[in-house]
Parts: C-alpha cells; structure tokens; sequence
C-alpha cells in the first residue's frame, strides 16, 4: 500500500467516505476528476484503500463534493473521531456503520469494511469506542481478534473488562449521555465476538456482555428512560445466566429491584432484593449486603420501619465483617461498594421514616469525601441534601442554594435522578415556604433546565 510513514490511522476512513460523498453527488470518477483537474485513477485507488492523494489535491475534492472538509480532516489524520452506530455482524462480508460529523455540524453515515474497521481500531482512530488500547501489540490482537472473533484470547477479553472500569470512573463524573453510546457500540462489539469464539471464551465473554449491558441498564436509568433500563438489565441478566455467573445473576435482580423502586413498585422492590439474597452462602458478602439495603429501602418505603433498619444494620456488620471482595470478575460497583456508600444510600431509609435531620447529617458527611471532579454523583447528593433539609423544617434558603448548587450538576450531566429529586424539592419548597423569594427563585431556575 502506498502510504506516507507519517500517515495517521484516521486516513483508514478516507477512502470510504470520499467514495460516499461523490456517490451521494452523483458524479462519476471521470466526472469529479474533470471537475477537480485531477488523475481518476488516483481517486479510484483512494477509494479502494490502497493509495492517498496529495493534502493539497484533497482540498479541491471536499470543495467540490461538499463535504465540510471531513475528507480533508481524515486525509490529515486529524479528524473527528468516529462513533459507531452499527457493529460488524454476523457475515463476514457485512460492513461497520460509522458516523461523522462535519465541521459545519452535518453528521455523515459512513460505511466501511469489516478490515477498514480493525485498522482504525488498530490504529487508535476508534478510542472514544474502543479506548485505552494501551501498545501496539495489544491493538493488533483487538483488531485482528474483531476481523477473526476465533482467535479472541484472555486478553482480548480482559482488554474490555479494563474498559468498563474506565466507563465507571467516567460515570462518577460525566454522567450518561457522554457514555451511553460508546458502551452501546462496545456491546455489538462483544457480541460480534461472542458469536465467533471458540468454546473456551464463550462463557468469559458472555460474562463480560452481561456485565457491559448491566452499564447500558444504568446509564438508561440514569437518563431517565426506565423502561430501556430495565430492557438491557433482563438482558445482562440472561448473559448471566449463560455464562453460568450466579453473582451477576443475583446482582441483576438487585438492580430491577432498584428500578422498580423509580417506578413506585415497592412490593417489587422487596420481591426482587429478597429473591438475590435467597442462597446467601453462595453470594459475594457484599452482594448480600447491597441486597439487603436494597430490600430495606423498599421497606422503608412501605412504612416497614423496623424490619428495614434492622437489614441495614445487618448490612453494616457484613461489610465490616468482609471488607474485601472474594470472588474474581465480580460487577464493576461491589469493588466499589463499602460502608460509607452504605451509610450514604440509607439517607433515603431516614428520610421515609421521619427522621430527615439524621439524613442531612449523613449526606453532608457523605458529600465532604466526594472528590470535586465526580461531578454527577456530588450533585445526586447535593440534592438529595437539598430534600432533607426542607423536610428537617431547615432554612429553605439553604435548601434552594444546595438545589442551585445540583441544578448545575444536572445541566452538565443530563442526570435524570439528579433532576428527579429537584422535582421533590421544588414540591417541598413551594408547599412549605410558597411565597419565600429564595423559593420562588430556584422554581424558575428549575423551570429552564
């Protein structure tokens, strides 16, 4: 292939989308070399993959094919990073779908090879898809592993467990809609694989599916799109259960149950906790333990009081008693889950049973360890607070700056939860304190948002 050392892996997609852009004029190769002066041949064999033509001369193509200067942009190597709408399928012969943006703001469908496709994996030009590759060697095995799902190894497989991690950090911060797409693309990805591995890696990428259509269940909660949510939570569920991982499977029941509790089914929120937590000998102590907090805020909000601080006290002893994890490739949040997150997420426990001072305490606890960058989950919280002060007959000037404070939170994140309980606040606010002007104020903020 005719190619400059210092060409970028991005100009893996030139060739496509010069071709799409002259298909979608109308022009034939003669007739777009005649408009633009140049050789036909040497666009041809751009379009074939198998040479570039000159910086200068692509200029005058994307002028002519108005293409917003996309195919100048990927000619450079430094255009916009490509999002993918639709995965390699089951055929070999069947393309990958990739969208583009221009710079005038147009977004260009591009399709390319199954080959094209691993290059610009290989090459780094898919990393908001497929980030984190971290050497050469490692994307070549990713690469050739997606143009033959047969030769997926552990570290292919790894490779991608490395990746939901990042998205959960990323979470913390950037909120859903930054997210829901890559992690969506990555699923075609994983199942594209799934369908071609050998038996040996069958299960361990079942799992991993599970535990990536788990993350699309979450971001669509956070989003507010419940139904989705609990689409791709069945879903994982299932992986699970082909992949034979009985703590993923428990785990999944544990998040329909927290689904269920935005819906307003409690008795259901109930059902599902206790069905995880029905073999606890079999369970990672810290799933039991987030099972039973789970099951103590349906309770809770059932006016169970008793029984539900009793699970949650339960829950305490088990994370003191095992503050580790015990068993490998555990759901990417159990790593993460410990008494604080315990203490914080029964907040919700206090406040339905009348005891919102005990809440605000816990929560402004809570929100002094969160690190400044986690953007989106400092806002759950501040609102969150913002709701227990109000209900604790607390200064709703506090209330309305804390809810301030959230509003900005959720603009950046597109959090739904974080605006869900704004919603509470407001009800509260204007109910208690209608014709105070902090009140007023943080209602027509809210109004905007």
């Amino acid at each position: 292939m005719d190619r400059n050392d210092d060409t970028d892996a991005a100009a893996y997609a030139f060739g496509p989308v010069l071709r799409q852009f002259r298909e979608q004029r109308g022009y034939s190769l003669r007739e777009l070399a005649k408009i633009t002066f140049y050789d036909y041949t040497q666009i041809a064999r751009a379009e074939q993959g198998t040479s570039l033509i000159p910086v200068d001369r692509v200029k005058d193509l994307d002028r002519a094919l108005g293409a917003g200067g996309l195919i100048t942009a990927l000619r450079q190597g430094d255009g916009p990073t490509p999002l993918v709408t639709q995965a390699p399928g089951t055929c070999q012969g069947e393309p990958v779908i990739l969208d583009m943006q221009t710079s005038d703001g147009r977004m260009v469908t591009v399709k390319i090879s199954r080959r094209h496709f691993a290059q610009l994996l290989a090459g780094g030009a898919l990393s908001s898809v497929l980030p984190a590759i971290g050497n050469a060697e490692q994307a070549q095995r990713v690469s050739r592993a997606i143009e033959q799902p047969a030769r997926v190894d552990d570290e292919v497989i790894n490779y991608f467990r490395r990746v939901l991690n990042e998205h959960y950090t990323a979470d913390k911060m950037l909120g859903p809609r930054s997210l829901l797409r890559p992690v969506l693309a990555q699923i075609e990805v994983l199942d594209e694989l799934r369908r071609g591995a050998g038996p040996r890696h069958a299960d361990p990428l079942l799992q991993v599916l599970s535990q990536y259509a788990e993350m699309a269940g979450w971001l669509h909660q956070d989003l507010g799109e419940l139904d989705e949510a609990m689409d791709w939570t069945r879903r994982a569920a299932e992986w699970a259960q082909c992949a034979d991982d009985t703590q993923m499977a428990a785990y999944m029941l544990v998040r329909q149950s927290n689904i269920a509790c935005l819906t307003g089914d409690y008795a259901a929120v109930v059902q599902l906790a206790a069905a995880a937590r029905r073999r606890p000998a079999e369970l990672e102590p810290k799933l039991n333990a987030l099972a039973a907090q789970q099951q103590a805020r349906g309770l809770a909000m059932l006016g169970e009081h008793g029984q539900a601080f009793n699970l949650l006290d339960d829950a305490a002893e088990t994370l003191r008693d095992h503050p580790h994890t015990s068993h490998p490739h555990l759901p990417v949040y159990l790593y993460h889950y410990d008494a604080d997150t315990l203490q914080e997420q029964s907040a919700v426990c206090y406040r339905a049973a009348g005891r919102a001072d005990q809440a605000v305490h816990i929560l402004q606890k809570q929100i002094h360890r969160l690190s400044p960058t986690l953007v989106r989950d400092r806002g759950h919280l501040t609102a969150k607070l913002a709701v227990a002060v109000v209900q604790a007959d607390k200064d709703p000037t506090q209330a309305a700056y804390l809810g301030r404070e959230a509003l900005s939170a959720a603009a950046q994140t597109s959090s739904a939860r974080i605006q869900r309980e704004l919603r509470i606040l407001d009800g509260e606010l204007l109910d208690r304190w209608p014709d105070h002007a902090d009140a007023k104020a943080f209602h027509e903020a809210l109004a905007t948002v």
